[in-house]
């Protein structure tokens, strides 16, 4: 094992009310597809016996590989690594070790209060549902401890359990199913995503007319790293197959093309696919996209590889705004 040490330099997450009502420390979503991104949100609701919380230490389980935590100011990140049991393909890679613990140290928690702590990391290798225990330890200074590492048997309640580790579920989804595996995960129906140094923002489609075979999406991509990657494919299952379309102004009049060469994303540079630039057309639609709902999508990039996201179905109407290159 070898461990990595980094200063925490990003903002944190803001206080999340919702799990102010636990007692034990769980996460704020505990189900999600295999081979889906999951990002673990652990909320920690009290102290030990009313001491600060100083540190806390989350366990990762076989299965949930090529893991990223979030740092937050005022704590210091460390993330231990180790070898995994199995082999796992991260977009063409073969990997067998990886972080295998992350910890926050040195922070100062109060009993009084609440917050979240995020590792972010790929639910692989299942062939059955199967429930991820992700052992985690408070601790208070010198003076305490707490620690979630109780696992339910096959047939008792984890309900039952004094300190019952938190959970998450992987459960299997149907590839053939447009609607499978929403909520959970990191393909939550919001149109963002993350992977590497690109960042999915806005990712949405437009509802449309019944009967109507042919819908339209959008969505932002912002490129943080050095180097230029470019979206060459789009891939859904609500689709018989996705295009990356241009629509251009040429002596007076707009023309659509289809961009078989797909989107250059430049080096710190944001790329946006909105109505009436580049956008994506979903071709051959097997059921009309119906306002309120939501439409998986697979985004195959040249150099970054896949990311899964899901787009919010918005209006019909949509804007009218010309699209193209954002420059920062």
């Amino acid at each position: 094992m070898n461990t990595t040490r980094l200063a925490s330099l990003s903002l944190g997450l803001t206080l999340a009310a919702s799990g102010i009502a636990h007692a034990h420390a769980t996460f704020e979503n505990d189900t999600a597809p295999m081979e889906s991104t999951f990002k673990a949100v652990l909320q920690v609701p009290h102290g030990c016996d009313g001491k600060p919380t100083t540190e806390v230490q989350i366990k990762l389980p076989e299965g949930f590989v090529f893991a990223k935590p979030q740092p937050k100011p005022g704590w210091e990140l460390e993330v231990i690594k180790g070898d995994y049991q199995k082999t796992y393909d991260n977009h063409g890679e073969k990997v067998s070790s990886g972080p295998v613990e992350i910890r926050w140290k040195g922070g100062n928690l109060s009993d009084d209060y609440y917050d979240t702590f995020v590792v972010r990391g790929k639910l692989s290798g299942f062939d059955k549902e199967t429930v991820l225990a992700f052992p985690t330890t408070q601790l208070c200074g010198t003076e305490g401890k707490v620690v979630w590492d109780q696992v339910a048997a096959e047939g008792q309640n984890a309900h039952d359990l004094k300190s019952p580790a938190p959970t998450v579920t992987v459960t299997m989804a149907d590839a053939a199913d447009p609607h499978a595996g929403h909520g959970g995960h990191m393909a939550a129906a919001d149109g963002a995503a993350k992977l590497g140094d690109l960042e999915i923002s806005g990712g949405s489609v437009k509802a449309m007319l019944p009967g109507a075979k042919v819908g339209g999406g959008f969505l932002t991509i912002r490129n943080g790293g050095a180097g230029e990657d470019r979206l060459v494919a789009v891939e859904s299952p609500a689709a018989a197959r996705v295009e990356i379309h241009e629509m251009k102004m040429e002596n007076d009049v707009m023309k659509m093309r289809k961009l078989d060469d797909g989107v250059a994303v430049p080096a710190g540079e944001t790329v946006e696919l909105k109505a009436g630039g580049l956008h994506l057309m979903f071709m051959d639609v097997k059921t009309p996209f119906k306002e309120g709902e939501a439409v998986p999508v697979t985004l195959v990039f040249e150099k970054a590889g896949k990311v899964d996201a899901t787009f919010p179905v918005g209006s019909a109407k949509g804007g009218a705004a010309a699209g193209g290159h954002k420059h920062h």
